[in-house]
């Protein structure tokens, strides 16, 4: 691409397209639907346990990309070995690519039914595609094996009643709660919700009897959160409620033009980091005129200061509406928030309403911005860019990707009705290298070719899609021919990825510049801590680790 790229010292430019997360899995079917074992040398037997020796050094070191690639070669030397393939479904889970690893997974069960540690793999993997049933089989199936695996059991009693959790609140969605919204109103106008006197934080500025904010509140916010201390329930809501006055008057899909002069920053995933993000915005400068920031999603969730991180971005919504822009992610909907941390942790730091609350909230998100110049592109770009008919370069900045189908246009984007609606997860699309349409490696959704998103781009004149949602071992990567973009802003993803974080750079004539940075230290709280409701010191299943 033409882009000007740029880093921080300690990372390499990325000028071209980096490499996938991690290498495909060979095609199963040439390697494993026969029910005879494939005929194996001693020295093929022998050089598939040193590549696998090499891999599991790799897992141990967290670089798992590379553990992939020296699990799949020894699966090439070797595919009657189940423990190659338990060994990389272990990977794929942690490069979250599901699909894979339940693929892996269920051929080591085949070559071995009596494989403990494959059921196990394979329950993990249906628990992250939110198959609870699957999963409470597999669980079933290693108690049949190993009885006394108290572990498990108590996993598989928790998943149970997770089960009946789910099926209750269906039971009450259905029966029409009021509004989160209006309910938080409610309690605010009967006075069941002022702030406690002893209260010495960070206090909101009121006039006329209604609270506003201001950036003297934030700057003392983030102190008062680096200190371990929470806001009261009160200014949780205060700033939910401002920031939801300003999502509900936008469309599904908003316009931000860049003037002359400014610039916008675009953020991929920060699951819950906060130290990393406080870390991002010193880097990228907070919202101001001359600067917009967008978030692509996935704010919360996985890291254990989600409050903390929402409540930064929709305290500057609140405060910079037209400077601050949040699209939603797969991670803003309840299915995660169950799974991953943030119910928890809203309901341990704020209570039950104040979790109702978000969950609303994150339905008024919107769904993608249109990130438009408003200048003529500059250099080589104007050769080869797809442009406005006026002659500019646009963006269309989105979580997951484009779409199932050909032909959705902007427009119809833009009118799509969100509101209080969730969003499930089959709809989630990935960028694939291989033409067309297919399934993607995380087992949920759709993964999209070059030839997609060159029509979808050619159709409606935008220069290229960036997204996020997966996470990029260089904090980013150029895809299709320069036309899609995956930006990931979370370093050291769930603190064992070893992946760097990245944010673009968008200037008025449509210039790209992509900024690196690493992980910082942050204090001693395990990622997921607030699963189930409650603080945890780990979610590591090093009972179940590799062989």
């Amino acid at each position: 691409m033409a882009d000007s790229s740029s880093s921080t010292s300690s990372s390499p430019s990325l000028s071209t397209s980096t490499p996938p997360s991690s290498v495909p899995s060979p095609e199963i079917q040439s390697l494993s639907l026969s029910e005879k074992p494939i005929v194996v040398s001693d020295e093929d037997k022998a050089e598939a346990l040193k590549l696998k020796a090499e891999a599991n050094k790799a897992y141990i070191s967290h670089d798992f990309p590379t553990a992939a690639k020296f699990y799949t070669l020894a699966i090439e030397k070797n595919p009657n070995d189940p423990t190659f393939w338990c060994n990389r479904a272990a990977t794929r889970t942690k490069l979250e690519e599901h699909g894979y690893a339940l693929a892996d997974a269920t051929e080591a069960i085949r070559l071995d039914p009596k494989y403990v540690k494959a059921y196990y793999r394979r329950a993990t993997c249906q628990l992250q595609l939110m198959k609870h049933q699957l999963a409470v089989a597999d669980f079933k199936k290693v108690l049949s094996l190993e009885p006394k695996n108290e572990t498990v059991r108590q996993q598989m009693v928790a998943t149970q009643k997770l089960i009946r959790k789910i099926e209750f609140e269906k039971a009450i969605e259905f029966e029409g709660e009021k509004n989160p919204v209006d309910r938080c109103q409610e309690i605010i106008a009967e006075g069941g919700c002022d702030v406690d006197k002893a209260y010495a934080g960070p206090k909101l500025d009121e006039e006329d009897g209604k609270y506003r904010i201001t950036e003297e509140f934030i700057r003392a916010m983030i102190d008062w959160f680096k200190a371990g201390k929470t806001l009261p329930k009160r200014y949780v809501w205060e700033i939910v409620l401002g920031a939801h006055e300003q999502f509900v008057k936008e469309e599904s899909l908003v316009n931000v033009d860049i003037p002359e002069g400014v610039i916008a920053d675009v953020i991929g995933d920060v699951h819950g980091q906060f130290y990393d993000v406080l870390h991002l915005y010193s880097l990228t400068g907070t919202p101001s005129e001359n600067h917009y920031l967008l978030m692509n999603g996935d704010l919360v969730d996985r890291g254990s200061w989600s409050i903390e991180v929402i409540l930064l971005a929709f305290a500057y919504k609140w405060l910079y509406p037209k400077y601050m822009y949040i699209n939603r992610g797969n991670h803003e909907a309840k299915d995660m928030n169950r799974a991953y941390g943030f119910e928890g942790e809203a309901k341990h730091k704020h209570g039950e309403q104040s979790y109702k609350l978000f969950a609303h909230v994150f339905t008024t998100l919107p769904l993608a911005t249109l990130v438009s110049a408003t200048k003529p592109p500059v250099g080589k770009e104007v050769e080869k860019a797809i442009l406005t008919s006026e002659g500019y370069k646009r963006y269309f900045v989105v979580h997951g990707g484009l779409f199932s189908k050909d032909g959705v246009t902007l427009d119809e984007i833009r009118k799509i009705q969100r509101i209080g609606q969730q969003p499930g997860q089959a709809g989630l699309m990935y960028p694939q290298e291989a033409p067309g349409r297919g399934p993607s490696k995380r087992g949920v959704g759709i993964a999209f070719g070059p030839d997609v998103t060159k029509r979808w781009c050619d159709l409606n004149q935008v220069a290229g899609i960036i997204r996020s949602h997966e996470v990029r071992q260089d904090g980013y990567q150029i895809e299709h021919n320069g036309l899609c973009t995956t930006v990931f802003s979370a370093p050291n993803y769930v603190d064992q990825s070893g992946n760097k974080g990245a944010f673009i750079r968008i200037d008025s004539a449509g210039t790209r510049e992509y900024v690196q940075f690493a992980a910082v230290p942050h204090p001693p709280m395990k990622p997921m801590a607030y699963v189930q409701g409650r603080p945890r010191k780990s979610d590591d299943d090093s009972n179940l680790g590799l062989l």
